[in-house]
């Protein structure tokens, strides 16, 4: 698809930001001698499958995501790589939370109870929780009861309605427990969907990786090259990317890296989401 100075990225559609976001970049590659495009998906399996197929070049990917293109990309023996990520991508942490007047202060706490989490794909506030829970010995819809909360499947958890919704239910005594990203724990205390005061961490994962820029075997390496140098190269003193930047939430490109991957792919096993070789297993999963 592309030739050596022309790319053509695939993003998920899951916010009318999306638009202005890659519109916005696309006019400043182009100005910077990338002849650069991009097409949008309404979930991230097709965007996927059509990344490994040649269809886009790269594709600006789940953490959930990575890890699908990675396992059928193995199976086919094709090659895929996180060529940059956000700085607000690394190192982030989910947690579960109970009201804090509950008495819930230790996972073993949970067993019995009813815990809710986000849409069946988000991996944040669902996959990572769920076999975060496991290691500490409660099985799923076993030792714990879920509530799940399935707002934008197949957008892998970038909507957070089903966290919000999640949190909802806690407030609303309907759950004892809710799962959602730490950052997400800070937006909606401050937006008053939890109450300040209201809640208590009761456990939290291991730091993990967010979304990753993922070139397909169908990339020109000087392409991808002249991609990730320009990426790097963003600069939030530049007022022409500053209003860009702040859409996409970040600061500053980052090198990608794929070590923080390991939890999830992990979860993806334990939870019976995709099978070694990229498939989608489980069963009431529907993009």
């Amino acid at each position: 698809m592309s030739g050596e100075n022309r790319l053509v990225l695939g993003a998920v559609a899951y916010d009318p930001k999306v638009v202005t976001i890659w519109d916005g970049f696309r006019a400043w590659f182009r100005e910077h001698a990338l002849d650069f495009d991009y097409v949008l998906y309404s979930h991230y399996e097709r965007q996927v499958e059509d990344l490994l197929d040649g269809r886009i070049d790269v594709a600006w990917n789940s953490p959930l995501a990575w890890v699908r293109s990675r396992r059928l990309g193995a199976t086919a023996g094709l090659e895929v790589s996180a060529i940059a990520m956000r700085d607000s991508d690394c190192d982030l942490t989910s947690v579960i939370v109970s009201r804090a007047d509950s008495g819930i202060a230790s996972p073993d706490d949970l067993r019995g109870r009813r815990v809710a989490t986000g849409a069946i794909d988000s991996p944040q506030a669902t996959l990572l929780p769920l076999a975060h829970l496991r290691t500490a010995g409660l099985v799923a819809d076993k030792d714990v009861a879920v509530r799940r909360f399935d707002v934008g499947v197949g957008l892998h958890g970038d909507h957070v309605g089903g966290e919000r919704d999640a949190a909802r239910a806690l407030i609303a005594g309907e759950v004892d427990a809710a799962c959602m990203l730490d950052a997400s724990h800070l937006a909606f205390t401050q937006e008053g969907t939890l109450p300040t005061g209201s809640t208590r961490v009761v456990t939290q994962t291991a730091p993990f990786d967010h979304c990753a820029m993922t070139a397909g075997p169908a990339a020109a390496p000087a392409a991808i090259q002249r991609l990730r140098e320009l990426l790097l190269s963003m600069s939030y003193a530049d007022e022409s990317v500053r209003p860009l930047l702040d859409l996409e939430g970040l600061k500053a490109w980052l090198p990608g890296r794929t070590d923080r991957y390991k939890q999830l792919e992990a979860a993806v096993d334990a939870l019976h989401f995709y099978d070694r070789e990229g498939n989608i297993v489980a069963g009431d999963y529907r993009p």
